[in-house]
């Protein structure tokens, strides 16, 4: 039993030497740590946050009509170009019956009045003329006459618009519609034979046509509250637009809304921008866009990536390569950061490499 026991522990002595020495062995064959290193660069710094929002013109008109009925013909579409007083559509009225009785009434009663009024005006001209009466009597009988003759012809152009839209005296018809600035038709949302309402007091009546100025666009968006306290007019915006690639548009801000509004379970506040646009740019009204606003700006400042830079308490520090794989700790100042990169104001020299500090970056030669 004895000898089991020993030979056993012989074993056992024998399998833990020869792992002991595989050990020390690769760890004596094993490359050292060498870690990567990085020197500071020249470049620029810009501090920003983004709002969400849309490319709208600053001037967009609805054009609505005067008249309700039915579209008889529509002179232009969108996409188009059109010039103030330029006629985009014209509109059959289908006349309202009491208010046909009504007029044709009034027609009649003038009527009736004009001719009493002749009759006794062309009475009290004889007389007047015979020098039986004076011209004091003669001209009020003169007036009464003026009076319902021109009774008559407003009679008659009340007709004329409840049954036509349109009156012989002043020449123009209610019932055309025309644009009332210069711009491109954005959207003509009816059609030939479409029912349409006037515009009144009491509704808004139906938008014949969408005119906008498309030479004059702002960027509208929205910011969290977090940051539109850093906020302030004038500031630079680079737009970026979905639907054009590769271009990113200059915008000045120019509004900031006093209050906000709650979006998504956040207060959001309102903003918008002027489009800074070149002659040949053209954007379709409507594009969502984000804009990036420039809150602080350094260029071509020494900065180094901010990965790099530790944390002492409150004091930052780097490690500088001295010798080759020999770093030792150094004191920075630094300025504005990006969230990638961070401005070195004092500490570090271009010429000087840095220690990657993360173990991740460490590799194995």
């Amino acid at each position: 039993m004895k000898k089991v026991l020993l030979g056993l522990f012989g074993l056992v002595f024998v399998a833990l030497s020869v792992w002991l020495g595989y050990y020390f062995y690769k760890k004596a064959n094993t490359d050292p740590v060498v870690y990567k290193t990085e020197a500071p660069f020249t470049t620029d710094i810009v501090k920003k946050t983004v709002a969400t929002g849309s490319i709208v013109p600053r001037r967009e008109v609805q054009i609505k009509s005067q008249v309700s009925g039915i579209v008889e013909e529509l002179y232009v579409e969108a996409g188009q170009r059109v010039k103030k007083g330029q006629l985009l559509a014209k509109i059959r009225i289908v006349p309202n019956i009491v208010s046909v009785n009504n007029a044709e009434s009034s027609v009649q009663t003038a009527r009736i009045n004009y001719e009493e009024a002749k009759r006794e005006f062309e009475r009290y001209q004889q007389l007047y003329e015979q020098k039986v009466i004076a011209e004091q009597e003669y001209r009020k009988y003169k007036a009464d006459f003026d009076l319902k003759r021109e009774a008559i012809q407003s009679a008659e152009n009340n007709l004329q618009l409840v049954r036509e839209g349109a009156s012989k005296r002043s020449g123009q018809s209610s019932n055309l519609v025309y644009s009332t600035i210069d711009g491109m038709l954005l959207d003509v949302p009816v059609k030939v034979g479409t029912s349409i309402i006037e515009r009144n007091n009491f509704n808004e009546g139906t938008t014949i046509a969408a005119v906008a100025d498309m030479g004059s666009l702002v960027f509208e968006g929205k910011i969290d509250e977090s940051e539109v306290g850093k906020l302030k007019e004038n500031m630079d915006l680079l737009l970026t637009i979905g639907a054009i690639e590769g271009r990113v548009f200059n915008a000045k801000l120019e509004y900031i809304a006093p209050k906000g509004v709650e979006e998504e379970g956040s207060i959001k506040f309102p903003v918008r921008a002027k489009v800074m646009l070149d002659d040949k740019d053209f954007i379709r009204a409507g594009y969502s866009a984000n804009a990036d606003i420039v809150l602080d700006k350094r260029e071509k400042v020494l900065a180094i990536k901010e990965s790099m830079l530790k944390f002492d308490k409150e004091k930052s520090y780097v490690e500088v390569e001295t010798a080759p794989q020999v770093f030792e700790k150094r004191q920075v100042i630094t300025g504005l950061s990006d969230g990638i990169n961070i401005e070195v104001i004092s500490g570090l020299k271009k010429t000087e490499k840095l220690k990657v500090p993360d173990a991740n970056l460490a590799q194995n030669m």
